[in-house]
């Protein structure tokens, strides 16, 4: 089974599908995690070409982020890697390279996996599709930082662009607990 979640810079997303994964005893994929792996590779290599350090960075996911073997938890949170994350995932070619990825570990076992593009273009036939959204001043009192641009660079780009799936059910967080975000969750499922 595969529990989409995708959402604004803010909503929740990571907090809410961590929380859910270990609620149904699933594995999670953070997908942005990815994107700043990419990002960070590329702030300490700037001459390499973005979709090539996407393609040879061996990223594997679990409770720490390992990048070619070495722990970068911490160092893909810091706000300039999440700033380039933003700028990296324009690009088509890191995108085909990460999607291809995430598809791989999706098709085997129960997930949860959140993003962007989840619902859309990574799993398209998800089991189950969520949209977390919240106001702004709400996601930037979470993030500590402006999301108005990173939201128009998301929601813009040509390649795998930030909306939420037709079939996908809409939550606003902005006056939810993690909990109740995480029992809406769990009610669709049946």
């Amino acid at each position: 089974m595969i529990i989409a979640i995708d959402g604004p810079a803010g909503a929740g997303k990571s907090t809410v599908a961590r929380a859910l994964a270990k609620r149904l005893d699933f594995n999670y994929l953070d997908s942005g995690a990815m994107y700043r792996s990419v990002a960070l590779a590329s702030l300490t290599a700037p001459e390499r070409n973005v979709a090539e350090l996407a393609r040879e960075l061996r990223i594997e996911l679990g409770p720490r982020v390992l990048v070619d073997g070495r722990d970068m938890t911490e160092a893909i949170r810091r706000p300039e890697v999440s700033e380039r994350a933003s700028e990296v995932a324009t690009d088509p070619g890191v995108r085909t390279a990460l999607v291809g990825v995430q598809r791989e570990l999706l098709a085997n076992g129960d997930w949860v996996a959140e993003g962007r593009d989840i619902g859309t273009v990574v799993a398209p036939d998800a089991d189950l599709k969520v949209f977390l959204t919240a106001s702004s001043a709400v996601r930037v009192s979470r993030r500590g930082e402006a999301v108005e641009a990173r939201d128009a660079r998301d929601t813009t780009r040509a390649d795998s662009p930030l909306r939420a799936a037709a079939d996908a059910h809409v939550i606003d967080t902005t006056d939810l607990s993690i909990e109740q975000v995480v029992e809406r969750i769990v009610a669709e499922l049946g």
